[in-house]
This record gives C-alpha cells, sequence and structure tokens, in this order.
C-alpha cells in the first residue's frame, strides 16, 4: 500500500513534513511517515513503495536498542492501541505509524560524524577544520576520523540547517544542556555503530533531535534512519571516492546527471530509479535488523 495523503485521518494536522504527517491528539502526537521522497530539499510526485514502513520500522527498532542510553518520545507503534478511533485505520498505519509523547524540543540538530563526507568534508577541504575544529592534514574523502565528533547545526524551518560550533551551540541553549546533548549524542551514535558493524555496515554520521519531558532529557523525531544518517557497506569501503550507500544515495547521483537545478518543479522519476531506491530502503532495514518488510 502506497501511503501519500493521509486526509483519511481527521484530527489537527501539527506539522506536514517532507516525508511525515504528525497529528495533534492532545498531550500526544501521532507521526505517519508517508511514501514521499525528496532530494536538494524539493519533495517528488512520484512514490517510493515500502519507504514509510522502513523508515518508521527502522526508527521504532533503535528506539528499542537504545532506550538504556537515553529514554525516548515513544509510546506505541501499534495502531489498535491508539486513541481517538484512530484504530479504524489500523491497515493504512501499520508499520507506518508512532504515537508519540509531545515534548520540548529543543532549537538544535545533533549531527555526530564518524568519517569525513558531506558539509563536514567541504568545511575540511576549505579551511582543515570540521566545525571548527582543526584536523590532521591529509585526509581523504570517506576517511575514518580521529574520533566521532559531534557537529551541532541550527534546525531551519525553511532552506538549509546551517553548521555551529560547540560554542555557539552553549550560547544558544545553555552550557549545561549543550554538555548533555554532545554525551548523549555521542553514546547513541558509539552504541549504534558498533551494532551496525556486526552487520557489515558503517554508520558514517548521523543526527538527532532532543527534547525535554517532565525535566528529563529525550531523544525524538526519527533516530538511525537512512533519511537521517549515512549507511555504508563495510566490505566495500574505500576512502578516496564516495561510498555505496544504504539510502537515497542513488537517486541524488541520478539526478546529478539531469539538467536541472534543483528547484521545483521535480523532474519525473523513471521506474528503474524509484525501484533500485525502494530496494536500497528496504536492505537497509533487512541487514540492520534481520527482518523482513511485509
Amino acid at each position: 500500500m502506497l501511503i501519500n495523503d493521509t486526509s483519511f485521518i481527521k484530527l489537527p494536522l501539527f506539522i506536514k513534513g517532507k516525508v511525515r504527517n504528525v497529528y495533534d491528539l492532545g498531550d500526544s502526537l501521532l507521526i505517519v511517515v508517508t511514501d514521499r521522497i525528496s532530494a536538494f530539499d524539493v519533495v517528488f510526485d512520484e512514490l517510493i513503495p515500502d519507504k514509510g514502513v522502513v523508515l518508521n520500522s527502522i526508527a521504532a527498532f533503535w528506539f528499542e536498542y537504545t532506550k538504556n542510553v537515553i529514554p525516548n518520545h515513544v509510546i506505541s507503534t501499534n495502531p489498535s492501541e491508539y486513541p481517538h478511533g484512530l484504530s479504524e485505520y489500523s491497515k493504512e498505519l501499520a508499520g507506518r505509524s508512532m504515537l508519540v509523547k509531545k515534548i520540548d524540543m529543543l532549537p538544535a540538530e545533533c549531527i555526530v560524524r564518524g568519517y569525513l563526507e558531506g558539509s563536514a568534508l567541504k568545511e575540511y577541504r576549505k579551511d582543515g577544520t570540521v566545525s571548527g575544529v582543526k584536523l590532521p592534514e591529509g585526509l581523504k574523502q570517506g576517511d575514518r576520523l580521529p574520533e566521532p565528533m559531534f557537529t551541532p547545526s541550527t534546525k531551519a524551518d525553511e532552506g538549509h540547517d546551517i553548521n555551529i560550533t560547540y560554542e555557539e551551540l552553549a550560547d544558544l541553549i545553555g552550557e549545561d544542556m549543550a554538555s548533555q546533548l554532545r554525551n548523549r549524542s555521542l553514546e547513541l551514535y558509539n552504541c549504534a555503530a558498533k551494532y551496525a558493524e556486526s552487520k557489515g555496515i558503517i554508520l558514517a554520521d548521523t543526527k538527532f533531535e532532543f527534547g525535554v519531558s517532565d525535566g528529563q532529557l529525550v531523544v525524538a523525531d526519527e533516530i538511525f534512519t537512512p533519511d537521517s544518517s549515512r549507511f555504508w557497506e563495510k566490505s566495500d569501503w574505500q576512502p578516496g571516492r564516495a561510498q555505496k550507500s544504504f539510502d537515497k544515495q542513488y537517486l541524488r547521483e541520478w539526478l546529478e546527471t539531469l539538467d536541472w537545478d534543483k528547484t521545483p518543479p521535480a523532474p519525473a522519476l523513471p521506474q528503474e530509479v524509484i525501484e533500485k531506491t525502494a530496494a536500497k530502503y528496504r536492505e537497509a532495514y533487512e541487514r540492520l535488523t534481520g527482518r523482513k518488510i511485509g
């Protein structure tokens, strides 16, 4: 079942993101993960089979796996337990939804990088630094960093997030909270990276969002999904080039071959691109969890 529109849910829409539709249930929220896909901040018309189920199910797996590292916002992933008559939509919501606590979110993206890629690679090539921290000379694309780095950014409602230094984060939310975010982010990354490596997968980098519930720091939104993380094939890892990823990298690479300025409207996606992107998402879920979709 492909899901794009979730207007069958007759509840107030809290947030409509590129992929997730979030509904306000009073003291809780319902997160529904659609099969939409975006690249370069543009949402495509075509849907990716199983993508919503993969993203939601991977997040649910990791929230459970890491709950002893830090509490999270999950109440239930079972639609039959949802309030407000939502159990009526169990078929549509199964596997792709999550009932979560409504918490006070903190205004920062918490990124941990174990390998040199993305915006960190761009900064390193330009200044020899990552998030303002000087790194050894001679590092190549995809190199493992001397140690995992906490590199926060702002949370932008529109456009791109902006990388900031740890000191700027402390100015924004206070030294004590900044320290907690750094420590918990690194603990989560190290926990997941070790597990992923046992499955033959490198967790190159990832991002978290945190909030506060009853005075307690909790991790929220999504966690260690192919949309929030770079997962690489360990057996194929070779610094000095782009790595094979378990995410929408195949889609991005195909888009780079087009004469498209990365602004709406999005180009139409051929069936081959849709199928290969879907296969990458499914493989990530199956390799990491040992389970099959469906």
